[in-house]
């Protein structure tokens, strides 16, 4: 479990596919003090840590999580958000986040106010699980939606997530991995289980 507080960024130093599973090799500043087996959040996703060393470490994806995710887009060079999992004594800073992304959603707008970032994305699946104020994981960042309607969405990011993050990075028309609050959907399956 996560709760969506990014620790660090890391970036794809290889990738290989071996028959249908993607292989990754992650650079990043907290690869040293990893373990095997592991979970990790890798831009909101959660893996298991196979290999590590004091400058990367590896991690495999299996099909289902390809298809859900973004991660077939990324190239070498990529930047990832990265996050360890939720110790039990830690403040739970966030919302909880598992780390089983959801869809993929399209980044429709950036706007540069200046000293705050509005990004605002587009879904055409689960959009009855993002409700005004409620909220959202992007890339494994734990965010606020606001002017939901239709199938777009807007978050607004602070200069301190901008850093910290890969948002500096996103594009209009580039997909980000989408995990949608745990509590609707059980919610939803609570409901339909009493009707």
């Amino acid at each position: 479990m996560f709760t969506g507080i990014v620790e660090t960024t890391g970036v794809i130093e290889d990738l290989n596919y071996d028959k249908e599973n993607l292989n990754l090799t992650i650079q990043s500043s907290i690869s040293r003090d990893l373990r095997v087996d592991e979970s990790v959040s890798h831009d909101g996703v959660c893996l298991t840590v196979t290999h590590n060393s004091d400058t990367s470490h590896k991690t495999t994806l299996v099909p289902e999580t390809i298809k859900k995710s973004r991660f077939s887009d990324l190239e070498i060079g990529s930047e990832i958000n990265i996050e360890r999992s939720l110790k039990i004594s830690d403040r739970l800073d966030g919302h909880i986040v598992q780390g089983h992304v959801d869809d993929v959603a399209v980044c429709k707008e950036v706007i540069d106010n200046g000293n705050n970032w509005l990004f605002t994305f587009e879904t055409n699946n689960y959009l009855k699980y993002v409700v005004e104020k409620g909220s959202i994981t992007i890339n494994g960042v734990s965010l606020t939606c606001f002017d939901v309607k239709d199938n777009f969405f807007s978050v607004a990011i602070i200069p301190h997530t901008y850093s910290k993050t890969n948002f500096r990075n996103i594009l209009k028309n580039q997909k980000v991995n989408i995990e949608y609050d745990i509590l609707g959907k059980y919610l939803e399956r609570l409901n339909k289980n009493q009707t």
